[in-house]
């Protein structure tokens, strides 16, 4: 397919067949996230890929509580793909003050896209979540600092067909001055 196929196909699955994902089509996800560009070449990235099934379902219910339940579904994904970050550098440290942008942030979720536009290309479905507990994130998979989980991707085989995007018309999101 040609890439504008493939970023109609990548959706935010939240529905997932009950069958284990190969572990070579997540190694070619992870190979897509590791070729993606950052700021000065830092590459402030990690991956944590939980599969065993008592350990996942811990770090799924980091991603909902009593509450706030949106991200329930997580407990049905055969893979959570654990995304690290930290500033790698003083140099982007301190770019980042001058310029008042996380620079690691940026790059992460340019990382982050590569890993889930390669996912779609694999017949996967994914979902990132930014909304999660992370100091029980960190307890359970013994994250070290300064290292801290910035998403959790879910991964495993669709169980939906993709949707039609619903996005604003081209004319409202952009200008040629």
């Amino acid at each position: 397919m040609n890439f504008l196929e493939l970023v109609k196909k990548r959706q935010s699955d939240r529905k997932y067949l009950d069958r284990p994902v190969e572990r070579e089509k997540i190694e070619r996800c992870l190979e897509a996230a590791r070729l993606a560009p950052s700021a000065t070449n830092s590459q402030p990235w990690e991956f944590i890929v939980v599969e065993e099934p008592t350990l996942r379902e811990k770090v799924a219910k980091a991603t909902f509580s009593e509450v706030v339940r949106f991200n329930r579904f997580a407990l049905n994904a055969p893979v959570l793909v654990v995304m690290l970050s930290w500033i790698p550098t003083l140099s982007i440290l301190t770019g980042g003050v001058l310029k008042k942008r996380q620079f690691n942030l940026i790059d992460t979720g340019i990382c982050a896209e590569h890993f889930c536009l390669q996912a779609a290309e694999e017949g996967l479905g994914t979902c990132m979540l930014g909304w999660f507990n992370t100091r029980k994130v960190v307890k359970l998979l013994k994250i070290p600092f300064p290292k801290k989980p910035v998403l959790i991707i879910t991964l495993g085989y669709p169980a939906q067909n993709t949707r039609e995007k619903k996005r604003r018309d081209i004319n409202s999101v952009r200008r040629y001055i």
